[in-house]
């Protein structure tokens, strides 16, 4: 490993002045910056970062616990995360839970993990982690850290139940609302809805913006054009034809899975998505542009969320946090963003 003393020994200068070039401290002529800089890369040098953070009694680094890497959302919020802090010279520690792999959602409303989830923190403190993110994999209230945390952190994609953590999450109500009224401007007045499960705080919200979007255009909220889903394929495919029969022109999906359903069974009856009926999907996944035709739906801001999560927490870390207040705990909300494609039809010519 190449070391100080031999890039002063190349360059011909003391050593004090190569510290200082390194650390950006401006007590050298441009000159001689520049001769010192050419040497530092003709051999390759790079600094200790070790003995930099040993010297400055800062470790440099984050711990990030996600509830299952396998989520669809995880990797783009953990992009983000590690998208921030590579600009601020910090290492990212990870722990995947592996819930999701090893209990399928049936965790989401079960706290049997959450010593887990203790325990984790724990080892990441003991690693001198500066601060920490819990990276949930689907927005509910989350107890998960302990009152008495003596290290900074933030709960990214979920809410947290400690006021000391802030929380950053999708703004689902918004997201909803804005599709809507996309649909409600393309002309339909019988626009069915597939709901995703009602315990989630996803669906809930997204029912308040759809309604909110259809009370605001004085269209009737009618119970017969709502039917409750569950995420998966298939209750797209099931709830289709009683939408159809209370005379939808359009069926609006809570995430793009079930808007494959819906699919599904328009070909099965002789219709064509994007022709017959418009047909839209919530999530943004990559398979809603494979769709035939592809699928209009609302983009999720999960590496939003990760880089803001990242940026809360580098300021409290640094003592100047500033959030939102919601409910008696800082919450931030993400602006969704609305990806409009040919499933969309405009009855209005």
């Amino acid at each position: 490993m190449v070391t100080i003393r031999e890039i002063a020994e190349k360059s011909g200068v003391s050593i004090a002045t190569v510290s200082n070039i390194i650390n950006d401290r401006g007590k050298a002529s441009e000159e001689t910056e520049a001769k010192v800089r050419k040497v530092i890369e003709e051999m390759h040098y790079v600094p200790n970062a070790m003995a930099r953070n040993l010297k400055s009694k800062r470790s440099m680094s984050i711990g990030t616990i996600v509830e299952d890497m396998t989520i669809f959302s995880v990797p783009d919020i953990l992009d983000g995360i590690t998208d921030y802090f590579d600009h601020h010279g910090y290492k990212v520690l990870l722990t995947n839970l592996r819930l999701f792999k090893n209990y399928g959602d049936s965790y989401y409303n079960k706290d049997f993990y959450y010593d887990m989830v203790h325990k984790e923190v724990q080892k990441l403190v003991n690693l001198q982690v500066e601060g920490v993110i819990y990276v949930a994999s689907h927005e509910r209230k989350l107890p998960v850290f302990a009152t008495d945390m003596d290290i900074p952190a933030v709960m990214a994609y979920g809410y947290s139940q400690n006021e000391k953590v802030p929380s950053v999450v999708v703004d689902d109500e918004n997201g909803m609302y804005q599709i809507t009224k996309k649909v409600i401007e393309a002309g339909h007045k019988k626009i069915g809805l597939i709901t995703g499960k009602s315990d989630s705080l996803h669906a809930q919200a997204r029912l308040m913006g759809f309604q909110k979007a259809l009370y605001e255009s004085s269209f009737p909220i009618d119970p017969g054009f709502i039917k409750v889903g569950d995420w998966e394929r298939e209750s797209g495919f099931n709830n289709t034809d009683e939408l159809l029969k209370h005379g939808a022109t359009a069926i609006m999906c809570m995430n793009d899975i079930m808007a494959g359903g819906v699919y599904d069974r328009l070909e099965k009856k002789g219709l064509r998505a994007g022709q017959d009926v418009s047909v839209t999907g919530y999530d943004d996944r990559q398979l809603s542009v494979y769709y035939r035709p592809p699928l209009t739906t609302v983009a999720l801001p999960l590496h939003d969320i990760g880089y803001r999560a990242a940026g809360i927490l580098f300021d409290m870390i640094e003592g100047k946090s500033k959030t939102v207040q919601k409910d008696g705990n800082r919450v931030e909300e993400v602006p969704c963003a609305l990806e409009i494609r040919d499933s969309l039809v405009d009855v209005n010519h």
